[in-house]
């Protein structure tokens, strides 16, 4: 009797050639793991708002690594949208890219709102800024806060982003607040809308 993992031989007459037939699980692919960005959603005003609604929740979306992820109200443009004039048109990107020597994929954060400056931790991107996205984080732009954890896996042509809601503000629960001191205007929402970039305002707002 062949053991596990062993082919099997099929009875065969005199003069034929016998077939050889490999276990099924020897034969099956095995399913990569793919890397996931889990991201935590957090607003005081997405209750009464529905700023969220555009978003699935508790749904793990599969993307081609190849594809820039766009956060932003411009539904045509955004794979995410906030029901938010607040917002620009494209607020932040996410791009994927591998390091050299590393078996796992990386994502870089772009900052593509005039309007608004992104936070990452604490370090502070202006339009056009990019940086290597942390494994864990918070991304912070107005009011809205966003925590990010990265699960590796072993793919290269496929990454999920799956999301999920906060009722409690993040920096709270996160501890974060404790790593940089509260801005002198009182708000870091406040801060950046004064002292960073002026106001856009038309068609041709990003």
């Amino acid at each position: 009797m062949a053991g596990r993992g062993s082919p099997w031989i099929l009875g065969c007459k005199a003069g034929q050639i016998p077939v050889l037939i490999m276990s099924s699980f020897e034969d099956a692919d095995t399913e990569e793991m793919v890397t996931c960005l889990q991201m935590t959603l957090y607003h005081p005003g997405h209750q009464r708002s529905g700023i969220f609604r555009s978003i699935k929740f508790f749904n793990r979306e599969k993307l081609p690594t190849s594809e820039v992820v766009k956060f932003g109200r411009n539904s045509h443009t955004c794979n995410y949208i906030f029901q938010d004039k607040q917002v620009s048109r494209v607020q932040f990107s996410l791009q994927v890219f591998k390091k050299f020597n590393s078996s796992v994929v990386s994502f870089e954060i772009k900052n593509m709102s005039k309007k608004t400056s992104l936070l990452v931790d604490n370090k502070e991107l202006g339009y056009l800024n990019k940086m290597d996205l942390p494994d864990k984080c918070m991304i912070r732009f107005g009011d809205y806060q966003f925590l990010v954890e990265k699960e590796d896996g072993e793919s290269l042509e496929f990454f999920e982003i799956q999301f999920s809601l906060s009722k409690k503000p993040l920096l709270q629960e996160n501890n974060w607040l404790s790593q940089e001191p509260i801005p002198e205007c009182g708000s870091y929402s406040s801060c950046l809308t004064q002292n960073n970039s002026p106001m856009e305002v038309g068609e041709n707002e990003w």
